[in-house]
């Protein structure tokens, strides 16, 4: 159930069924010619017998928006209250049927004994009107853009129409209460950021208050799989490394496939500006970081500031609010998924460790074996992802990065066309209709794997593998990423600003990201080989680039695979504390460029 706009009602105005002190006020938006709101009044009449006393009370609203019947309709029930009559009228014409006109309810309401000449004039009075149109006005404001509309409290009730999820709604166990406050979490914009700072922070803490021993020995935890004379072994830091954020950069492989397939950057004349921009982001603060660090044993680390975080930028941006055109966020997002695909890349070439050609060439057959699987059109997801678990450990043996194996893995699972939406509506409408037929009788398993079938035939296989695993990277493989790789000693560190590598970092972060987008598009704009939005002005570009400096994730990943020890230490403080200056810079700028937008 989404959260929406708190639905108070007036006790003098509304139509309130039942106790108007109730602890919990459902607010129904009717509208008397919608099929599917005539259903769902079945299931609300029959919950409402099982509703304890003052546990629920019912405000009944109108949302006439189909056709001129429904609003001849909705003006009746608020006439026919003027005379005592509104339930009376109401039940009267869900039992008439689905076509209305100013004759039938003048039947009805002949039938009901009304006064006539009272009802034809509060058919079409002011009074009937203004309260119509304030109805459709609080139905704009709660997100109720079609019937049926229930509303919960201060949620949209989305659950399923029969009266058993329903009472459970009304009721709220702690089951439904945690279902409510994680949905509403996860649905925050910025709910992955914030998870990545909460374990930041944890990390920290527990570093710096005398319990770096313990978090270092569980760091190196060492856990591994037997079997006979074969055994691999891995501490807990590079299962977590190395193994799970392979599932992460399944899920970046995907939406880089999905952008690249259909979506921003699937346009040259869409994608051309934040390529361009993300190519320039790359470049300037690598450059930046080998300059500082020419000549000297650090310098192989010139791919850490060349990455953004997208959680987190994308993140602080929903939290500015409509400060942010939309045209900008697009933008961002754009840019960060190319420069991810440009990370991986980068990730892939320079930064494993040593070459071992036979266990190479397994994980290239096994990738061959996932491009027949694409070739043979096998949607299943499961063969791939058992494919994936046997390549990640070849590539891993052969010396390259392991999590290489999440990006060649959404790059083999096929995409298709999804499937009409009407045909699938029709197919669906029939099961039920079959079902419904036999309602004493459970809906049989053949039924139910044809249902989920057609409905998983609406979104391509990547779509509904991210769907599953997203909350589970953003919420467990990120924060557990966050957690061990940031636990730095800080309190009595030696950290130096100025160490070639630390330095380098964070000038590149800082200054070489926001100079590189803001450059790189500049020129492309002025050159005619992009072109940016009227919505979007200079000074939000640059503060565009100075969020894409929020490197964190993705330039951790590649500083724990170019150094180690104290100079690792330096190399993630240097991120945290540039990628903190970049988040409160570019936020600033986008602020303050909204406010005189």
């Amino acid at each position: 159930m989404a959260s929406k706009q708190p639905p108070d009602f007036d006790v003098e105005r509304d139509f309130v069924i039942g106790d108007p002190d109730a602890t919990t006020t459902l607010v129904w938006f009717v509208d008397f010619t919608d099929r599917p709101t005539r259903r769902m009044r079945g299931v609300i009449k029959r919950s409402a017998a099982r509703f304890a006393q003052k546990r629920a009370a019912l405000v009944i609203r109108y949302l006439p928006r189909s056709t001129r019947g429904s609003e001849i309709a909705a003006r009746a029930a608020i006439a026919a209250h003027a005379q005592g009559k509104h339930m009376a009228m109401h039940n009267a014409l869900f039992s008439s049927g689905r076509r209305y006109s100013k004759d039938l309810v003048i039947e009805l309401a002949e039938l009901l004994d009304l006064d006539i000449q009272q009802f034809r004039a509060d058919l079409k009075s002011e009074e009937t009107t203004r309260r119509l149109a304030e109805d459709l006005a609080t139905a704009d404001e709660m997100g109720a853009l079609q019937t049926p509309a229930l509303f919960i409290g201060d949620r949209e009730y989305d659950g399923a129409w029969d009266e058993t999820s329903l009472i459970e709604a009304i009721r709220k166990p702690l089951g439904v209460r945690l279902h409510l406050v994680s949905t509403e979490f996860v649905q925050w914009a910025a709910s992955a950021g914030f998870a990545l700072v909460l374990a930041t922070l944890a990390a920290l803490v527990v570093a710096n208050v005398g319990l770096h021993d313990g978090y270092e020995h569980l760091r190196e935890t060492v856990i591994g799989l037997s079997a006979g004379n074969w055994g691999f072994h891995l501490p807990l830091e590079m299962w977590i490394n190395d193994a799970l954020m392979a599932l992460f950069f399944l899920l970046v492989g995907i939406e880089i496939k999905r952008e690249m397939v259909g979506g921003e950057l699937s346009d040259l004349s869409h994608a051309a500006l934040p390529i361009v921009g993300a190519i320039g982001g790359m470049l300037v603060p690598a450059g930046i970081y080998f300059a500082i660090n020419y000549g000297t044993p650090t310098a192989h680390g010139w791919g850490i500031p060349m990455a953004t975080d997208i959680a987190f930028t994308l993140g602080i941006m929903a939290l500015l609010g409509d400060r942010v055109p939309t045209s900008l966020k697009v933008f961002v997002s754009a840019l960060a998924i190319a420069d991810d695909l440009g990370a991986i890349l980068v990730i892939a070439a320079f930064y494993g460790h040593g070459f071992h050609l036979d266990a190479f060439l397994v994980a290239v057959a096994l990738f061959i074996v996932m491009l027949a699987l694409n070739r043979g059109r096998i949607y299943a997801r499961f063969p791939y992802l058992i494919l994936m678990v046997f390549m990640w450990y070849f590539i891993h043996e052969s010396g390259l990065h392991a999590t290489l194996a999440g990006v060649l893995t959404a790059a083999a699972i096929p995409s298709r066309r999804s499937a009409n939406v009407e045909g699938i509506a029709a197919q669906t409408s029939a099961l039920f209709k079959l079902e419904a037929q036999r309602p004493d009788v459970p809906v049989t398993p053949g039924t139910v794997a044809r249902l989920q079938a057609s409905i998983d035939r609406l979104r391509d296989p990547g779509f509904h593998l991210q769907h599953a695993l997203e909350n589970w990277s953003n919420f467990l493989i990120l924060p557990l990423f966050a957690f061990f790789n940031t636990g730095i000693v800080i309190l009595g560190s030696s950290f130096d600003a100025f160490a070639p590598e630390a330095l380098g970092v964070m000038a590149g972060l800082v200054i070489g990201k926001p100079l590189g987008v803001f450059l790189a598009v500049f020129l492309a704009v002025k050159l005619g080989l992009a072109q940016m939005s009227d919505d979007v002005n200079w000074v939000q570009i640059l503060g565009a680039g100075m969020l894409a400096g929020v490197g964190f994730t993705m330039s951790i990943f590649i500083g724990t695979a170019s150094f180690e020890g104290p100079q690792l230490d330096g190399v993630k403080l240097a991120i945290l504390i540039a990628s903190l200056v970049s988040a409160v810079g570019g936020a600033a700028v986008l602020w303050m460029a909204g406010r005189t937008r």
